[in-house]
């Protein structure tokens, strides 16, 4: 599988990256089998995929957790991992405390990347916690994550969702930052306004989450409506039909029922799945050092895998940027896709 660096560094990840959210189990994503996870982790080694994503947050820490269990007995240097601390855990004792507990739940002696999930600000820190806290020192916090990269408990820095602006502010704490992990699809396109061009304008990489939105771009629901509820929580979706979701808007369905449209003829006419042609899509962007796609069972992850062999043309990437501008232009420029942009965390 192709491999790409990201930004200036010497991190290089496989084009294809296997996104770890579901592992564990929990009420978003429900429970899978463990068994049916070491399998697919160890096939995805096997098919060249270097890249495991996880974070602290995902299912309470159980996403670590089995990841932990699944990578055992597959040789270390065959894993790029990385993992993602809450901004409400940035302060430095506790920055240190919850690196150490990622460090035994994944069950290993160093992560290779670990990530700012989001902003160090009280409106991102308030999603992840309920207690009245101050805001960690930006500069603290990046102190704190050189400090464990010297201790060789970390061997990058990342950051995740940072737009222009609160990138600007890791920039000036003098840490190398070697990737921003981003949501990007073809019905996310926000980043391709500001904040894609800046990183790479930085030397920083970009890796890329939400490559089939939950679900949406993978042709399983008959309509919008049909989405589980947890995974109908966007913009994209008329708030007023799900209690679940917070940004209050009335979404964009319209739009996105006709990108959804326009997605499946062009992928029809070529003979691909509306899955395989969203992937192929994304990964044809050479700025994306890797893109994100989940797998809890070894089929699924091999149809992933088989989506990525064989580029796009320039052609039809051209015209899947055409059926979906207008659904861009009405999402706008924000890409914190669950609350209003007077609300966006990004910032």
């Amino acid at each position: 599988m192709e491999k790409r660096k990201c930004g200036n560094s010497d991190l290089e990840l496989s084009v294809l990256g296997l996104g770890c959210w579901a592992f564990g189990g929990g009420k978003y994503w429900g429970y899978p089998d463990q068994e049916d996870i070491n399998r697919t982790v160890k096939c995805a080694v096997d098919l060249g995929i270097n890249y495991f994503d996880t974070a602290e947050a995902y299912n309470d820490g159980n996403s670590e957790s089995s990841l932990g269990e699944a990578i055992q007995g597959i040789p270390r240097d065959k894993l790029i991992i990385g993992t993602k601390i809450s901004p409400s855990n940035t302060n430095p004792k506790v920055l240190m405390e919850h690196c150490e507990a990622s460090l035994r739940r994944i069950k290993t002696d160093y992560i290779d990347l670990y990530m700012v999930h989001w902003p160090i600000t009280l409106k991102a820190i308030a999603h992840f916690t309920d207690q009245k806290v101050e805001c960690p020192s930006i500069n603290d916090a990046f102190k704190t994550l050189r400090k464990l990269k010297e201790q060789g408990k970390i061997r990058y820095i990342g950051i995740s969702n940072f737009a222009k602006n609160t990138l600007k502010e890791v920039v000036d704490t003098n840490t190398e930052i070697v990737v921003n992990e981003l949501p990007y699809n073809l019905l996310c396109r926000a980043i391709e306004y500001d904040i894609l061009p800046e990183c790479i304008k930085q030397g920083i990489g970009v890796i890329g989450y939400f490559a089939l939105l939950q679900g949406v771009l993978a042709d399983i629901y008959p309509a919008l409506d049909d989405v589980p509820a947890m995974q109908r929580r966007t913009r994209h979706f008329d708030s007023r039909k799900c209690n679940d979701v917070r940004h209050g808007e009335n979404g964009a369905e319209e739009e996105t029922n006709e990108c959804l449209k326009q997605i499946r003829m062009i992928a029809k006419e070529y003979g691909l799945t509306m899955p395989q042609i969203a992937l192929k899509w994304a990964i044809a962007n050479r700025e994306i050092s890797c893109t994100l796609a989940g797998a809890r069972n070894k089929a699924k992850l091999e149809d992933n895998v088989h989506s990525v062999k064989e580029p796009l043309t320039k052609d039809i990437v051209e015209k899947l940027n055409k059926v979906t501008d207008n659904l861009k232009e009405k999402l706008g420029r924000s890409f914190d896709y669950y609350e209003t942009v007077s609300n966006d965390r990004t910032i």
